[in-house]
């Protein structure tokens, strides 16, 4: 609960939360590369989930268990290609999906620019808002060389999530 509060506090979120403005232009970070130009020039950042463990009531175990068996609660966030957060959807139980956690924060106050998109994984649904990886290739990041450092970004972010002390 304690991450609840702290994730959506004005403090936290008017300072380090910002939706990208409409009518960005593309990102250095992908028009300076020509892995990702012109590739990636609409795309906004990386969606993902991620759990953070938590003390539920006895009552709130069960639906606060995630897939691995853990007692946690599931958070949707959005980071940019300069590793600044853009969005933050906290307080779902564990066993949320992302797919779930997304359509909510449509429905409620993400919106995304009609040709913009954010990179997800497979766990999201398919959608104008949404890139995803189609189902069942397999993707060597080998393949892409240093290209996995370029997309550790997510996870960079949420570690920083997961390791802030109240």
């Amino acid at each position: 609960m304690k991450m609840l509060v702290f994730f959506s506090s004005a403090p936290f979120y008017n300072q380090y939360v910002h939706l990208p403005p409409i009518g960005a232009l593309t990102p250095p970070e992908i028009q300076e590369n020509p892995k990702f130009f012109p590739f990636f020039k609409d795309a906004l950042g990386a969606i993902d989930g991620t759990h953070i463990k938590c003390n539920a009531t006895a009552e709130m175990r069960q639906a606060a268990r995630d897939r691995k068996g853990g007692i946690t609660q599931n958070c949707l966030a959005i980071c940019g290609f300069d590793m600044k957060f853009y969005y933050i959807f906290s307080g779902w139980d564990g066993s949320a999906a992302d797919s779930t956690m997304f359509y909510d924060a449509r429905i409620t106050d993400l919106h995304v620019p009609v040709g913009k998109y954010y990179l997800a994984d497979a766990g999201f649904p398919i959608c104008d808002a949404l890139v995803i990886p189609f189902r069942g290739v397999r993707y060597h990041l080998a393949e892409w060389g240093r290209a996995q450092q370029r997309w550790g970004f997510i996870l960079s972010c949420i570690m920083l999530i997961s390791n802030i002390e109240l």
